[in-house]
């Protein structure tokens, strides 16, 4: 057989699977859903209802000043009244299971679940209440009371907003990404281990609701 034949068909193909493999694909960049919205003002009013599915709490923490040990709740639930014509009326409301933390370690997450930090028996849910919603340069600043091991703590959680949309199950869906807030453990109550993990923690959130109907 012509050995130029023989080329073209190894070639050919060959061509054709790597247009497939390092194609980007025109549907997925086409996708309006996959463009990264900006920041807006509440523009929707009413009650929204916290998505877990798409929700993240989250905390980081420093350990023997060499690395930060990263963790999540993945059991909560939560709400946001948005009234954009009147800030003083809306409020956020965030409720996390204790004993969902989750550290990825097994025997590390026995541990906090334990009274040596968390004490989940005991006081099984952290929460954040907003007292007030105010806005903050391109974005929001939701000050209230954050209560962790029975101890509550006035807290400010600057955020921005995303949305709304319509999504593809046809709700009316926003976004909350925060900026990471800065708590001190020791001021709720959890001081063990303080020569090995570090006193302050970063805590993010972000979260996705919908509007009840």
């Amino acid at each position: 057989m012509n050995r130029k034949f023989l080329l073209a068909l190894v070639t050919v193909p060959a061509l054709a699977a790597g247009y497939v493999v390092f194609h980007p694909g025109v549907a997925y960049a086409e996708t309006p859903l996959a463009k990264r919205l900006a920041p807006t003002p509440f523009q929707e009013g009413g009650h929204f209802t916290v998505d877990p599915m798409h929700t993240f709490v989250g905390f980081d923490i420093g350990h023997l000043g060499l690395s930060r040990v990263q963790g999540r709740f993945s059991k909560l639930t939560g709400s946001l009244d948005a009234d954009p014509k009147d800030l003083g009326k809306s409020s956020v409301n965030i409720t996390a299971q204790i004993g969902s933390v989750d550290t990825a370690v097994a025997p590390r997450d026995a541990d906090l679940r334990s009274d040596h930090f968390f004490d989940a028996e005991k006081y099984p849910e952290l929460t954040f209440h907003s007292t007030s919603i105010s806005r903050h340069g391109r974005g929001y600043t939701a000050a209230g009371d954050l209560t962790i091991k029975g101890v509550t703590k006035p807290v400010a959680i600057q955020f921005k907003q995303y949305g709304p949309i319509k999504d593809p199950w046809g709700k009316t869906r926003i976004g909350i990404v925060a900026e990471p807030l800065v708590i001190h453990r020791s001021q709720f109550g959890m001081t063990f281990d303080a020569d090995t993990i570090s006193d302050d923690v970063n805590v993010r959130l972000s979260l996705e609701a919908t509007l009840d109907k």
